[in-house]
C-alpha cells in the first residue's frame, strides 16, 4: 500500500521554480529541488509497485527536470512539473500511463498519444469494420465518470481510403485516443490521491485491453504475435 505523499513544499518548491525559471535561481537551490526530486521519485515507485499488483508493466521513466530548448521559442530552461511514464508490457499489451504533478495543473493521462501509422491505421481498419465494443467501452458510466470523454487530435475530413459518411468517422478520423484526468493541488496533497491514481488506471484497462486485442491481432482476429 502507498504511503508516500505529494509535500505542500514540493509544491511550493515548483511554484517558485514558476517563478524564478533561470539557471543562477535554480543553482542556487539545486540542493532543494534533489530532495523534492528524491521524495516524488518515491512516490512515483510506489505507484509502480501499485500497478503491478494488477498490471504487467515493464518499469518506470521520471522524466529530467531540464528542458530541450533547442528547437523551442520558449528557451526556460527548466520545467515547472515532475512527471512519470508508465509502460505496459509489449507486445501483447499496449498502451501506458502518465502523471503530472504540476502546481495548479496536475493531471493523469493515458491512452496512446501518437501511435506509430501500422498501429494508427489497424485501430482505423478495425472501426471501420465494427465500432460496437469500442462505443460501449467509451459509454462505461465507471469511465465517464473518472476519465470523461476520449480526447486527442483529429483530422478534420476522413483519412486516406475511409469514407467520410461512415458512422464511425468520428473515432475513425481521430489521429490520437487518449485520456485525461486533472487534479487540483488540494487534492494532490491529499491522503488518497494515490488511491485516485490507482483507481483512474484501473477504470481505463477495459480500453486497454480491447486495444491491445486490435494491435496484435488481423482483421480476422488471428494473433500477430
Amino acid at each position: 500500500m502507498i504511503i508516500t505523499q505529494i509535500s505542500k513544499e514540493t509544491l511550493q518548491f515548483l511554484k517558485q521554480l514558476q517563478e524564478n525559471n533561470n539557471r543562477d535561481w535554480f543553482t542556487d537551490h539545486k540542493a532543494e529541488f534533489k530532495e523534492h526530486e528524491k521524495a516524488v521519485k518515491l512516490f512515483f515507485a510506489e505507484v509502480f509497485n501499485d500497478l503491478k499488483t494488477y498490471d504487467e508493466v515493464d518499469d518506470f521513466k521520471m522524466f529530467r527536470i531540464y528542458r530541450d530548448v533547442r528547437f523551442s521559442k520558449d528557451k526556460t530552461p527548466y520545467k515547472t512539473h515532475l512527471a512519470s511514464s508508465f509502460h505496459r508490457v509489449k507486445p501483447k499489451l499496449r498502451g501506458g500511463y502518465y502523471v503530472h504533478i504540476e502546481p495548479g495543473n496536475t493531471f493523469l493521462a493515458t491512452g496512446f498519444w501518437n501511435p506509430n501509422k501500422e498501429d494508427l491505421l489497424r485501430i482505423r481498419k478495425e472501426l471501420e469494420l465494427d465500432a460496437d465494443e469500442m462505443r460501449e467501452i467509451l459509454a462505461n458510466k465507471n469511465l465517464l465518470k473518472i476519465w470523461g470523454t476520449l480526447e486527442g487530435e483529429e483530422l478534420k475530413t476522413s483519412p486516406a481510403g475511409f469514407d467520410k459518411e461512415h458512422e464511425a468517422i468520428d473515432l475513425i478520423r481521430k489521429k490520437q485516443y487518449v485520456f485525461t484526468r486533472n487534479f487540483s493541488d488540494k487534492e494532490v496533497l491529499s491522503a488518497d490521491f494515490a488511491q485516485k491514481i490507482q483507481e483512474s488506471f484501473k477504470a481505463i484497462r477495459p480500453f486497454f485491453d480491447y486495444m491491445s486485442d486490435v494491435l496484435t491481432t488481423d482483421l480476422n482476429g488471428v494473433s500477430l504475435l
